[in-house]
């Protein structure tokens, strides 16, 4: 199994873990290289509580740490951070830890269907239960709405020409695979910007499919909430729109007034939440894009309960 290399591991963990007996949550466990590290750091009375939406990730780290009584682990996504969290008893987090990534796993194996290299099922679900597969969001919406998506998650500057083109196959033959979708985008990309093209469709289509944006925002929300004072949210992002989500929101939190300026006194009643650890996003060296090139876009964005 080609198991996902966790990215900026000890920048990470070293962030999140400051009291070895608390409790923490790593919303996206995937195959345990981020919550290893984090048990690691942890004594007999700390608590890592986790999450991941794919069954394959999520069975995996049962049974890897199916000896540690002190990990815990549900099939579902981190937005429901809430509900684990009375599940387990826990009133606050000492530290709440997210990998936006997905794992190298998912995207190199065929069965999983995130791979455009081959022929696999085009469905793009992190949780093949829930939702609906990709390749019924092609068959099935209009072109205007395919268009959006891709322009919108994808920031896809073809979105208009591929939708329609993508409408147009549809009538001779439906959507079941990836490489269906591939062919369409071969056509209208020049081959020294396929890869980006190919990447920026299927990463939009992913987005829709899973409502990633706004399961992130509903985590951030609720993750503020649910922190200790002096507990550190430490979140990495990969792509633009995700980290734009959480770049704001973490300096929305920050700040103590958000009143229009020349106001003589404040008058929007807000309470600052959070203090930002590092105001410019902490990303890897050269040396670990090197080892793992799939690090090259991250970016990691750490916040501090006050």
């Amino acid at each position: 199994m080609n198991q996902h290399v966790p990215v900026l591991l000890k920048e990470s963990v070293d962030l999140l873990v400051t009291d070895q007996n608390g409790f923490y949550f790593d919303g996206t466990a995937g195959f345990g290289g981020h919550s290893q590290e984090i048990l690691k750091r942890l004594g007999k009375g700390g608590r890592l509580t986790a999450t991941d939406k794919d069954f394959d990730a999520f069975t995996f780290c049962k049974e890897r740490f199916k000896d540690d009584k002190r990990f815990s682990i549900y099939n579902t996504n981190f937005s429901d951070i809430d509900t684990i969290s009375k599940i387990e008893f826990i009133e606050k987090f000492d530290g709440i830890f997210v990998d936006l990534g997905v794992s190298s796993y998912q995207l190199d194996n065929v069965e999983s269907g995130f791979t455009f290299r081959e022929e696999a099922p085009l469905d793009l679900r992190m949780n093949k239960t829930e939702g609906i597969p990709a390749s019924e969001v092609l068959n099935k919406l209009s072109q205007e709405e395919i268009a959006d998506i891709l322009f919108k998650f994808g920031e896809e500057k073809k979105s208009r020409l591929i939708a329609k083109k993508i409408v147009e196959a549809r009538e001779t033959k439906k959507f079941e695979t990836t490489l269906q979708l591939k062919v369409i985008i071969e056509k209208l990309v020049p081959p020294n910007f396929l890869n980006k093209s190919l990447s920026r469709v299927f990463q939009a289509i992913r987005i829709y499919v899973n409502n990633e944006l706004d399961e992130l925002k509903m985590f951030l929300d609720k993750s503020i909430d649910l922190l200790k004072v002096d507990g550190k949210i430490v979140v990495l992002t990969y792509h633009s729109l995700e980290d734009r989500i959480v770049k704001e929101k973490l300096k929305y939190e920050s700040l103590a007034c958000v009143c229009p300026p020349g106001l003589p006194i404040c008058v929007c009643g807000k309470t600052r939440n959070l203090k930002l650890i590092n105001t410019k996003a902490l990303i890897p060296n050269e040396n670990e894009i090197k080892i793992n090139r799939r690090a090259r876009s991250a970016k990691l964005r750490v916040a501090q309960r006050i």
